[in-house]
């Protein structure tokens, strides 16, 4: 063949496939944490500009300010988690009491947010804020059962590490 390369496998080509996949998710979420952080400290200026279109937001500025800090601190903190988790994906080691106590922590931190997403709704309601409470609270249940599932799989790892 030559200075040419030797065409890759299905198999190579699957595994460069699932690398890239799990680089590109790993470097979003970093994105994800970098620009949730900046939005988070500059709420008091995005949310006096937002009110100049959107009255309710202008009408409670100060609950908008609490409410959305608190809601973007917990979404940090999930993302945070999940950002941990990558990091055994991307080691190759992911069935570990690591992942099973951030999947936890992640449905903690779900419910939350759907609860905090109530307490905004009790300021100013919008059917937007009543999607994010289904969504957070779908996310929340599903992060708990795979916590469960991800718990069973690494007691399964470590019986079969035993095993001789």
């Amino acid at each position: 063949m030559g200075d040419r390369e030797k065409p890759q496998s299905e198999a190579e080509l699957a595994i460069r496939k699932k690398q890239l996949l799990t680089k590109g998710v790993k470097y979003l979420l970093d994105v994800m944490f970098w620009m949730g952080i900046l939005v988070t400290v500059s709420l008091p200026f995005t949310i006096k500009f937002i009110g100049q279109y959107y009255e309710p937001v202008i009408e409670n500025y100060q609950e908008s300010v609490i409410i959305y800090f608190v809601l973007g601190v917990a979404a940090l903190v999930l993302i945070r988690e999940l950002r941990r988790i990558f990091r055994t994906v991307l080691n190759e080691d992911c069935f570990v009491m690591e992942n099973v106590v951030s999947l936890r922590k992640m449905g903690d931190w779900s419910f939350f947010i759907a609860g905090m997403s109530v307490v905004r709704s009790l300021v100013y309601l919008t059917v937007a804020m009543l999607v994010v409470i289904l969504v957070f609270v779908i996310a929340g249940l599903f992060s708990k059962v795979l916590a469960m599932v991800f718990e069973e799989a690494v007691r399964c790892k470590e019986e079969n590490d035993l095993t001789i």
